[in-house]
């Protein structure tokens, strides 16, 4: 049997959870101005550094991004990465403010090669990007649901296929590594390299000039599947709605070099 002090602790601290629960709910129904100018906003400042919180976009900001917009964003970011100047962000901010949706500005398919770390790549926070990663960045069917869900349902204005120097998965598909499931992975590869027919040189992996060449035309060649694969893609961007691009990635410098 709960003694009088008991009862009376247990109802200050039901009284406690009901006032808490009455703040976050009013806190949910106010909703603060959103900064039309900047993006960013400063809180403060430890250890001499400000933390800072690339908001998280509304569907409206969302809806007023360009194409282009979006491939200048990406470009400025890679820039600050390679300058060593990435944004300190204010992760816990950006959680809470992600939580109850998601209006990314790109997506970004690239090789599961992990010294390439796609969001600090182009400097972008929680929220900002989908990122899909297979080895030797190809698109499949479930590559291209994953694009189509990222612009056409959830609103992003930028496909970015991006390869990397020195790429192990291009490595493999031109050496001819059979391995498990890794073999008719690789396969995925094999169309690239088949544009080099005609190339004299010596065709593996030691000639870094064959493989800077397969790399490139792997980028290309999944920009042409999804194209060709994807009418819902294809068609956004026909009609301007997205743009489909391809980049690779320096190992050495950082910096990504955008394919015309």
């Amino acid at each position: 049997m709960m003694t009088p002090i008991g009862i009376q602790v247990r109802a200050y601290g039901l009284l406690a959870a009901i006032f808490s629960v009455a703040l976050a709910i009013t806190g949910c129904a106010q909703s603060d101005p959103v900064p039309q100018v900047s993006e960013v906003v400063v809180t403060e400042t430890v250890d001499g550094v400000e933390p800072l919180v690339n908001r998280v976009l509304t569907e409206e900001e969302q809806n007023a991004l360009e194409p282009g917009t979006v491939l200048t964003l990406l470009q400025e970011g890679n820039q600050r990465f390679m300058a060593g100047n990435l944004t300190a962000r204010d992760h816990t901010e950006q959680v809470r403010d992600a939580a109850m949706g998601q209006f990314p500005k790109a997506v970004i398919l690239s090789c599961l090669d992990s010294r390439i770390p796609v969001e600090d790549v182009f400097d972008r926070g929680i929220g900002d990007i989908f990122v899909a990663r297979v080895a030797g960045n190809f698109a499949n069917i479930d590559i291209l649901g994953s694009m189509e869900f990222g612009c056409k349902v959830s609103g992003a204005k930028l496909v970015l296929v991006l390869g990397h120097e020195g790429c192990g998965a291009i490595a493999g598909a031109i050496d001819g590594v059979e391995l498990g499931n890794i073999t008719p992975m690789l396969a995925n590869i094999k169309p690239a390299m088949a544009y080099f027919g005609d190339y004299s040189g010596e065709k593996t992996s030691a000639n870094k000039v064959y493989m800077d060449m397969v790399t490139e035309q792997n980028v290309v060649c999944t920009i042409e599947y999804i194209r060709k694969n994807s009418p819902i893609l294809k068609t956004m961007e026909t009609e301007g709605q997205i743009a489909i691009v391809g980049g690779v990635y320096d190992m050495h410098t950082g910096k990504v070099r955008f394919l015309k």
